[in-house]
């Protein structure tokens, strides 16, 4: 996912995202120890989306909090 996709998304519709790939995450895990999963690498690629996905939700929580004052 892109920092372009990710700017245009509101908090709540960040948060969906967030646990849909937390859940794609789990599986991936088990499918990569059963050996199940052809293509390792989108592990890594999902883990990279959450954390790109958090960092923007913290930014945007700071904006709102800063607005206030």
């Amino acid at each position: 996912m892109k920092n372009k996709e990710i700017k245009k998304l509101t908090k709540s519709e960040i948060k969906k995202k967030i646990s849909a790939l937390k859940k794609d995450q789990f599986n991936f895990r088990f499918r990569k120890t059963n050996e199940q999963l052809t293509d390792t690498a989108k592990v890594s690629t999902i883990r990279k989306d959450i954390a790109r996905l958090l960092t923007d939700l913290s930014k945007k929580k700071k904006t709102t909090w800063l607005k206030k004052y």
